[in-house]
């Protein structure tokens, strides 16, 4: 990227903590250090022409399906992204706004490319989103034979890590993921773990990390449960595990040493109903992952998160850095009641990041916003903190939070229970 092009950004980034500090209302703002006394903080005439009217993005979102409540969360934060950055835009004059596109995917592969095409259509080359791994697989060859930009919140799956194509993903991948479940399994005691995942490549994925992570750390993976996706019932897949906790208990494994890892989405709803009947399964420790941390289901389901609550159920998530999400938060539960997932922070995020890119050059085009993100990236600062990304445009993992479900005076809440730092590798209990 032309040098030019690094201090039109730095301007520009000026531009918007000025604009902040007056009142724009966008919350946490991206930071730069001061410019040098040579540059003014007026937007460059390249980057301000050239653009006029509404500029279509998208957002790709899983509005129902097992990822519905997620969903829900980012399309607020994607929401009030657009919204603040249109203040931003109106302040500093310029001739152009974005206008959002969101599409439900369903939480389905299939559905996520049909209304990727229906948006191409539309002329947008540019979307946040898909949430799930495999709906990024299944959009990605269409995305790149296309150049338009994708910037995934949440999808973690190593499977999609390719270097060079129109995929970032602002969230880290789930190399890192993998070591906490077994982390924390030491640091309980566990020495026997049962994982039961979704059939999926998300599911496949993590699942695999874990296995290796927790061979490193000395723990039996005692068996391993494929599960379908979205299924109405997992009776008989919950009997399928309490069978295999009875071996383990039959061959004098205490139930406190055994945990259950469990990769699902909202589908957790559903399995713990069926978990509940047996009451070896109250005794085991139980895990998740980050597709149940801060899941609505659980919270508002009376009998599951009776379950989730009494046994411990604990789910990891890759955490903001610093405090800045705090003000977005509020924003966010104060349209939908309920506190959002860490991801919506993503989401508001990359809407900011896509702009920001789009006001530097004055174009509109998925190749060069593809090629603009980084250098955006070197000086912004957004609600989940700086965005490293490592060279297949995956976010580089700092810190997770883990979550467990507890009972308040109101109902149920999530509570952080510990964090894991992922450069030091330490897990430390709360």
């Amino acid at each position: 990227m032309a040098r030019g092009v690094s201090r039109a950004i730095a301007v520009v980034l000026a531009v918007v903590m000025l604009i902040i500090g007056i009142g724009v209302g966008v919350l946490v703002t991206p930071y730069v250090s001061p410019p040098p006394a040579t540059i003014t903080t007026t937007v460059p005439a390249a980057a301000a022409g050239g653009l006029s009217g509404e500029i279509p993005i998208g957002a790709l979102l899983p509005l129902s399906g097992p990822l519905g409540k997620f969903g829900e969360n980012n399309k607020v934060a994607v929401e009030l992204a657009v919204a603040d950055v249109n203040s931003f835009l109106e302040k500093i004059g310029a001739g152009w706004r974005l206008r959002v596109y969101i599409e439900d995917t369903e939480t389905k592969p299939e559905v996520a490319l049909e209304k990727l095409i229906s948006l191409h259509a539309k002329g947008v080359k540019a979307i946040v989103g898909p949430m799930a791994s495999g709906e990024i697989l299944k959009i990605k060859e269409f995305a790149d034979s296309n150049k338009i930009l994708v910037i995934s919140q949440s999808s973690t799956s190593p499977r999609v890590a390719m270097p060079g194509d129109y995929i970032y993903r602002f969230v880290p991948t789930d190399v890192y993921q993998g070591k906490i479940a077994p982390a924390y399994a030491e640091r309980l005691g566990v020495t026997h773990i049962i994982l039961v995942y979704l059939a999926n490549p998300w599911g496949d994925g993590l699942a695999a990390e874990i296995k290796e992570n927790a061979k490193k750390r000395g723990i039996e993976i005692a068996a391993d449960l494929r599960i379908p996706e979205a299924a109405p019932d997992y009776s008989a897949e919950v009997a399928s595990l309490v069978s295999e906790v009875n071996k383990l208990v039959g061959s004098g494994i205490s139930p406190e040493k055994i945990m259950v890892v469990l990769i699902t989405y909202g589908e957790a709803v559903t399995f713990f109903h069926s978990a509940r009947e047996y009451d070896v399964l109250w005794r085991v420790k139980w895990f998740g992952s980050d597709g149940t941390a801060f899941e609505y289901g659980l919270q508002e389901d009376p009998k599951a998160a009776e379950f989730a609550a009494t046994v411990g159920f604990s789910s990891p998530i890759a955490a903001p850095i610093g405090d800045n999400y705090i003000n977005l938060l509020k924003r966010v539960k104060d349209r939908i009641g309920r506190t959002p997932e860490p991801y919506s922070y993503n989401s508001y995020d990359a809407i900011w990041v896509i702009a920001l890119s789009i006001l530097m050059t004055g174009k509109y085009d998925g190749e060069t916003i593809k090629s603009t993100i980084p250098e955006v990236l070197k000086v912004y600062y957004g609600v989940s903190g700086y965005i490293k990304l490592d060279e297949n445009g995956d976010r580089i993992g700092e810190r997770y939070w883990t979550v467990s479900l507890v009972k308040t005076d109101e109902g149920y809440d999530w509570k952080p229970v510990a964090i894991y730092d992922c450069i030091a590798d330490k897990m430390e209990l709360l």
